[in-house]
């Protein structure tokens, strides 16, 4: 397992994961459904939603199979899938600068992606301070439709 610990800059409420070569864009992909789940997801990208818009901490974990799911200490959990042609995965804010966004050396093929959210109503009264975290574990698999596992109650 390889484990990034990230700060993101997640300008409108959100960063991404994307194979830098990738042509999807997220713009559409932001719809009220995308928004609820926490996910988006479009050709070779896939945005991952935030409940605050300013720095938020991220764990991004590489793993070989499937991890278990772990409900009791998350808000919310959802899957998807992201397609890696031929990479580097790009991982960054949507307003981040794209040249200077941390790239990672994966190979190519398709990844099931996990995102699991701690601490989503542990935000301050003006929204830029909180206790929010986010599990981005990412594993070999085949590809699915976004899919909640379990709902954040809002």
């Amino acid at each position: 397992m390889k484990s990034y610990h990230l700060e993101l800059f997640a300008d409108y409420h959100q960063f991404y994961l994307q194979d830098e070569a990738a042509e999807g864009n997220l713009s559409d992909a932001w719809d009220e459904v995308a928004t609820r789940r926490m996910l988006a997801v479009s050709a070779g990208v896939v945005g991952i939603g935030t409940a605050r818009n300013t720095n938020v901490p991220v764990t991004l974990e590489f793993l070989e199979s499937k991890p278990p799911g772990d409900f009791a200490n998350f808000d919310h959990v959802v899957e998807g899938s992201l397609v890696v042609a031929a990479g580097p995965l790009v991982v960054a804010g949507c307003t981040d600068y794209f040249p200077d966004a941390l790239r990672l050396d994966v190979k190519p093929g398709t990844f099931r992606v996990r995102l699991s959210a701690s601490g989503l109503d542990s935000l301050s009264a003006n929204g830029l301070d909180g206790e929010d975290h986010y599990l981005v574990q990412l594993w070999p698999g085949h590809p699915i439709e976004p899919t909640v596992l379990k709902q954040r109650s809002v």
